[in-house]
């Protein structure tokens, strides 16, 4: 009886990551750092106002506050829809900058404001549109395609990440390593998931407009720092997609990870 050679089993992909280059590290460490600037001076003013206004969240109409939550998931589908539709025509297709966005931003907010809470309610779904094709733009830059179910979840999970002035800010890193189906249901869980943080982010945006005319000023100055945030976290999210698509998710989040606790800054893990 002659023995059979042993059968070799490959246990390497056809192209593993790249190891870490100094460089590499250098944008990791960069991307944590803008992770804490993020939520600078513009946004912490935001949070003292909000804090300023507490008795004012409780002016609006109980079943507005009710409804808060499904009004930020409905606002989210509609959002993660319409980029779908509509990105490269339009006047989607003709913003273009971070800045443009920012602008867009704040005339909404001022246009919400003009009539107090009703209009503030009506405007939700166009402030939301308007970040996420934001966020979309970030994603596009950093060589994603912006029009793909993929990419589309990943700029979902970016709302998830908190807002100006909470104490848990930050992008949620489990986002590298897990892949997501891309069905109807999926979408729908993330978006239930992200609803209750990001309704409790628009309950500070309507108390500031519930005033007519003087939450016109309200609405475009919160909208702008919350475009900014968002902006802000979008490339961090993005920034990190690219650099683990040459090196690998364990070692792009083992340098982030240790970045962010060297900077103590917070970290959120699924």
């Amino acid at each position: 009886m002659t023995d059979k050679a042993p059968v070799m089993k490959i246990v390497n992909p056809d192209n593993p990551p790249a190891p870490l280059t100094d460089g590499a590290r250098a944008e990791i460490r960069a991307l944590a750092a803008r992770q804490r600037a993020a939520n600078g001076l513009l946004m912490k003013a935001v949070s003292f106002v909000g804090s300023q206004v507490e008795d004012g969240l409780k002016m609006l109409p109980k079943g507005a506050r009710t409804r808060l939550e499904s009004g930020a998931r409905a606002a989210l589908q509609h959002s993660y829809d319409a980029a779908g539709r509509t990105r490269g025509g339009g006047i989607g297709g003709m913003i273009r900058t971070d800045r443009a966005h920012k602008v867009l931003a704040s005339v909404s907010g001022a246009l919400g404001g003009l009539g107090g809470l009703p209009t503030a309610i009506a405007e939700l779904p166009i402030a939301t549109t308007v970040i996420f094709r934001a966020v979309q733009h970030v994603a596009e830059s950093y060589g994603e395609d912006a029009g793909s179910p993929e990419t589309r979840i990943e700029c979902l999970r970016v709302f998830g990440s908190g807002g100006p002035g909470t104490d848990d800010d930050g992008i949620d890193t489990s986002f590298i390593g897990a892949r997501l189906s891309l069905s109807g249901v999926a979408v729908n869980k993330l978006i239930r998931t992200i609803a209750p943080r990001f309704a409790a982010l628009l309950t500070q945006k309507l108390a500031s407009q519930a005033v007519p005319i003087l939450g016109a000023a309200a609405g475009a100055g919160t909208n702008y720092a919350f475009m900014q945030y968002y902006v802000e976290i979008a490339h961090v999210h993005f920034g990190l997609r690219q650099i683990a698509r040459r090196h690998g998710d364990d070692a792009v989040l083992e340098v982030f990870h240790k970045a962010l606790a060297d900077g103590n800054i917070p970290v959120k893990r699924a």
